[in-house]
This record gives C-alpha cells, sequence and structure tokens, in this order.
C-alpha cells in the first residue's frame, strides 16, 4: 500500500460519516466544536503560548471525522472564536488571538486536523499503533511549526524555539500517544 495511493477507499470510518446526511454532519460539526472548547480550557498558563489538549483534540477530530470533516469542523471552531465566543484556551475569543503569538498555532489547525484524518483513511490508525503514533506526531510538529514560524517572526528564532517550540515537543509525544492508544481502543469497540 503507497501512502500516496489515491484510489483507495476510506479504511478507518467508525463513525460513517461520509455516508451520513448533511444534518447528521452539522450535528457532528457542532459537537466538535464543543470538544474543541473543552480540550482548550484543558491548559497549562505559559507565555507566550500555553499548553492545551487543543492539539489532541485537533487530531483526534482530523482521525476519527475524516480530513474533509475535520477540518471544516476545526474551521468552524476558529470561526467561533473570531466572532468572539470564548472557545480558546483561558476562555479568550475575538480576533486578538489571531494576531498574537498563538495566531499561527491557530493557523496550522484545519491543515493539522486534516493531515491527521488523511493519514487515518490511510491505514495511518487503529490496529497500526506505531503508525497512529506517527501520524498524530507528524501533525502536531506541523503544528508546531507553523506556530514557531509566526512566533520568530514576532520574537526572533531562538526565543521562538525556547518560548514556542522546544517546551512541546514532550507533550506532542504524550499526545501522540494517548491519541494512537484511544483510537486503538475505537477500533477494538467497534470492530472495525
Amino acid at each position: 500500500m503507497s501512502l500516496f495511493d489515491q484510489s483507495q477507499e476510506f479504511r478507518f470510518d467508525p463513525l460513517r460519516l461520509a455516508a451520513r446526511p448533511t444534518a447528521i454532519k452539522a450535528v457532528f460539526v457542532l459537537a466538535g466544536t464543543l470538544i474543541l472548547a473543552l480540550a482548550s480550557q484543558i491548559s497549562v498558563p505559559m507565555v507566550p503560548v500555553p499548553i492545551t489538549m487543543q492539539t489532541f483534540a485537533v487530531t483526534m477530530i482530523g482521525a476519527l471525522y475524516g480530513w474533509r470533516l475535520g477540518a471544516a469542523t476545526v474551521l468552524a471552531w476558529l470561526a467561533e472564536a473570531a466572532i468572539g465566543f470564548p472557545v480558546l484556551a483561558g476562555g479568550a475569543g475575538g480576533l486578538a488571538p489571531f494576531a498574537g503569538p498563538t495566531a499561527g498555532y491557530l493557523a496550522s489547525f484545519p491543515v493539522v486536523a486534516a493531515l491527521a484524518g488523511w493519514l487515518a483513511a490511510r491505514g495511518w490508525t487503529g490496529d497500526a499503533v506505531i503508525r497512529s503514533f506517527a501520524a498524530h506526531f507528524v501533525a502536531n510538529i506541523l503544528c508546531l511549526a507553523i506556530g514557531g514560524l509566526w512566533l520568530a517572526n514576532l520574537l526572533g528564532i531562538e526565543k521562538a524555539w525556547l518560548l514556542g517550540v522546544a517546551p512541546f515537543i514532550l507533550g506532542a509525544v504524550l499526545k501522540s500517544a494517548l491519541a494512537a492508544a484511544v483510537l486503538k481502543g475505537v477500533r477494538i469497540y467497534t470492530g472495525r
């Protein structure tokens, strides 16, 4: 099986969202934005970027919802934040987070969800625990890279690395391992 085989059918779809009516998908998007809002509140305050469970939720939504609906769900959550709903870390909302130190991380989230969903659809999840871990880890590192680049623009490369990337690598490993374990459990529970 090639990683880039575009003709392959989705192999991991425990929620069977691709075949569901639009109204059901809308309910899942709303539920996903709620999960993302809750995950955002699980945080360790740090300056200039807090440690949160957002990336765990983003990659899980991508893997469970598929790349298209996963990215759409994250975009809906970001839209909620932009219009002022307190759905980001620390109850933040409005436009300020999209221009401050966390803007690069926020901008990466739809891409990260899409990547996790795309890899999951190609077998990088469920029973393939090592590949599942790798898929989530790559997605987390992509988030750190995009967020770190934005932060480097504001603070310089060295400070961006020290404050916005290096402290989050261990968390990326742990969240990726947790995601792989949860998805293995979903695979066992659903029998798919």
